[in-house]
């Protein structure tokens, strides 16, 4: 086949998409080897607001602890891991409200909600979420706190059966629910997005954005698919719907869970004409401008989010390491 202008494939995977942990379907229905396996699993606590206890094998800088987003990838080379509890002391047996999330190691992985329990010592500085942390974790700890978040997410809105409105309860180790009045099952929800790198085949890429973003603040382009629609005529409306421009090779790079709160945001890149007029979608888009790679180069140098203005220069900052953005764009400037 041959390749297209511009062709380029990620570099790196997206940092939400790495998990060692082995999602087990006959798990999530034997109760009994749920039990058997709950003497040695570990829980993955997640308190209303997402956050979860985490330990850092390296210091973060101190504006990272005070939750400076500016100091999101300045903790890059840092390393952090899931504090887990041991299940036995969450409980004797699993929980009706617990969810497993899989196995690694022989391992079983579960979680559940929760606050930090002073009387066993917990710190809650330590306590952290998912946007702020999981660039720094270990594929083990993003795939069980990424899909901790999603499930419980959904355990959350999912109170009620959509067919009859009775109450659901948990079922499958919390990957259903079952409705109370006749016996209804719904699963996790995930709502699939789009998020396409725009460039012109050479040396320009297609910036944007949103109005509620500060100044300089820019990123690619997505929006969420609609119901019976494919994934490229969403990235092709959705591209004239926010900017005006006309798209065409579209190809898929990667995907990754974005759990905020049920999201699955799936990657491509896509060909435009700098040439045809920018006409931003009122309310949806503030800006959209055409970048250089060499801009785009300086950018990524001067350390995500945290950067500030230079007297005469345009200012760019561009997504932190936690959206698939983030590697997309570094793959598009390494093709370079």
């Amino acid at each position: 086949m041959t390749k297209a202008a511009g062709d380029f494939e990620l570099v790196t995977p997206p940092v939400l998409s790495r998990s060692t942990v082995a999602r087990d379907e006959p798990l999530r229905l034997d109760s009994a080897r749920q039990r058997a396996g709950w003497a040695t699993a570990r829980v993955v606590v997640v308190d209303d607001k997402g956050r979860t206890p985490v330990e850092w094998t390296t210091p973060p800088p101190e504006r990272f602890r005070e939750g400076d987003a500016a100091a999101w990838d300045a903790a890059s080379g840092t390393g952090a891991r899931l504090r887990t509890r041991a299940a036995r002391d969450v409980a004797d047996t699993p929980p009706d409200t617990a969810v497993v999330l899989g196995e690694e190691g022989g391992v079983a992985y579960w979680a559940m909600r929760g606050r930090p329990d002073l009387i066993a010592g917990d710190d809650p500085s330590e306590w952290t979420d998912l946007r702020a942390v999981g660039a720094q974790l270990d594929a083990l700890g993003s795939g069980l706190l990424t899909g901790a978040v999603a499930v419980l997410n959904w355990h959350d809105a999912a109170g009620f059966c959509a067919r009859d409105g009775s109450a659901t309860v948990s079922h499958n180790a919390g990957w259903a629910r079952r409705c109370t009045a006749h016996q209804h099952e719904e699963y996790p929800r995930t709502d699939p997005a789009v998020i396409c790198l725009v460039h012109d085949g050479a040396d320009q890429v297609l910036l944007a954005r949103q109005p509620t973003w500060p100044p300089g603040r820019y990123s690619v382009l997505a929006g969420f698919v609609e119901a019976g629609e494919s994934l490229e005529a969403c990235v092709a409306r959705e591209i004239g719907e926010e900017v005006g421009v006309d798209v065409t090779d579209i190809h898929y790079l990667g995907s990754q869970g974005w759990p905020f709160p049920r999201s699955l945001m799936v990657g491509f890149h896509a060909l435009a004409d700098p040439a045809q007029p920018l006409r931003p979608a009122d309310g949806e888009i503030e800006e959209a401008i055409w970048v250089t790679r060499a801009e785009v180069l300086e950018a990524m140098a001067k350390g995500d989010w945290a950067a500030q203005p230079e007297p005469g220069k345009k200012l760019v900052l561009l997504p932190g390491s936690i959206s698939i953005a983030r590697s997309m764009l570094e793959s598009w400037a390494a093709a370079g």
